[in-house]
């Protein structure tokens, strides 16, 4: 998918538009992290990849080709330049909120698996006939981790 611009005036206005829509999205997603609310997070990840999708692709066609905005009048491309300064923000801003999400994330799986261990009945006596508090031994317990959350 690409923009569908005129000239380089339009372009740069699309971008503008794109920019600011995107960055309003992802501040939306670090209010939801920075409130413990990552569910809430959910709520508009469809449109944020769309976006992103679109901005990473025509961010690289104006890198591989600036003419297609150098015709855009000064004022309109410095509100683009300003348009993306405030995007580069909020995604520094929601680095640091996905981190310290994935850092409580981790702690509490840690948390959890510690409790579970405690949990575990403890060996009496020495030697053969040694037996967990009466009952037979108990087969390991699993934890699974999904890498990608």
């Amino acid at each position: 998918m690409a923009l569908a611009a005129d000239n380089a005036a339009d372009r740069v206005e699309q971008l503008i538009i794109l920019t600011e829509r995107l960055t309003e999205l992802i501040a939306v997603e670090c209010q939801a992290f920075e409130g413990r609310r990552p569910q809430d997070a959910a709520a508009n990840i469809e449109e944020t990849g769309r976006l992103a999708n679109l901005y990473r692709h025509e961010s690289t066609r104006v890198r591989a080709d600036p003419r297609l905005v150098q015709g855009a009048p000064p004022a309109q491309r410095q509100r683009l330049i300003q348009a993306t300064k405030a995007f580069d923000a909020v995604l520094a801003r929601h680095g640091r909120a996905i981190e310290a999400a994935k850092t409580v994330t981790e702690g509490l799986v840690r948390a959890i698996a510690e409790e579970v261990a405690g949990q575990r009945q403890q060996v009496s006596g020495y030697g053969p006939g040694a037996t967990l508090s009466g009952q037979p031994a108990s087969t390991a317990t699993a934890i699974t981790l999904n890498r990608r959350a």
